[in-house]
């Protein structure tokens, strides 16, 4: 039986992509820097930076740090308390709390925002621990390292840990630790049949108890 449930957020537990979307907009717009790329919801996902150097097609350090502050400017006071919950996620929460699971956050979003979404949702006790890159200073490299961090902090048995993401990345990062994965396919994983055969998938919410309790 699985004890230890890590959950990545972004297209797992919140729909986050409209106003992420739209703050890179206005980022993009307030600092007159052309998008060499579409805001698609295939953005949502990797650390900021790295989305910051894929949508304009540029690796200049003050271009990417103006650009970041921009973003912040507008993500962190309103955009980020506009993210939707999946239908279903809160009272799954609260099942799998009240059945004595121990549950984790491991996210690439920035760890001020995830905060704040934490607490506007009201989901600060659903979790034993909330994770981040840049919880750390200095901040961490990889999903995969974080969820290292999350066994390695916390004294998990990784074989009672299971990690559940909407990204082939959060697979892999899973993998990395020879962690077990469950893929959800409500969130932004795009093509779930490139998922990897041992990789568990579940397409509603509603099924995800259920498919837990059997692993």
């Amino acid at each position: 039986m699985k004890q230890h449930l890590i959950f990545d957020l972004d297209g797992t537990l919140i729909d986050s992509a409209p106003s992420i979307l739209h703050c890179f907009g206005l980022a993009f717009s307030t600092t007159n820097t052309p998008l060499a790329a579409p805001l698609t919801h295939d953005v949502i996902g990797p650390p900021l930076m790295e989305t910051l150097k894929r949508l304009s097609e540029n690796e200049d350090a003050a271009l990417l740090n103006m650009l970041a502050s921009a973003f912040k400017q507008h993500y962190d006071t309103t955009g980020c308390l506009e993210s939707v919950v999946f239908d279903g996620v809160t009272a799954l929460l609260q099942q799998l709390k009240d059945q004595g699971y121990q549950l984790y956050i491991a996210t690439n979003k920035r760890f001020y925002p995830t905060e704040r979404i934490m607490a506007h949702l009201g989901w600060q006790a659903f979790f034993t621990g909330v994770y981040a890159l840049d919880y750390f200073n200095p901040p961490l490299k990889s999903k995969a390292e974080m969820i290292g961090r999350v066994v390695a902090d916390n004294a998990l048995a990784v074989e009672d840990c299971l990690y559940i993401g909407d990204r082939l990345e959060d697979g892999i990062s899973a993998d990395a630790n020879q962690m077990d994965f469950a893929l959800v396919s409500w969130g932004y994983a795009g093509d779930v049949a490139m998922r990897k055969p041992h990789w568990q998938s579940c397409a509603k919410v509603q099924d995800l108890a259920g498919l837990i309790s059997t692993l």
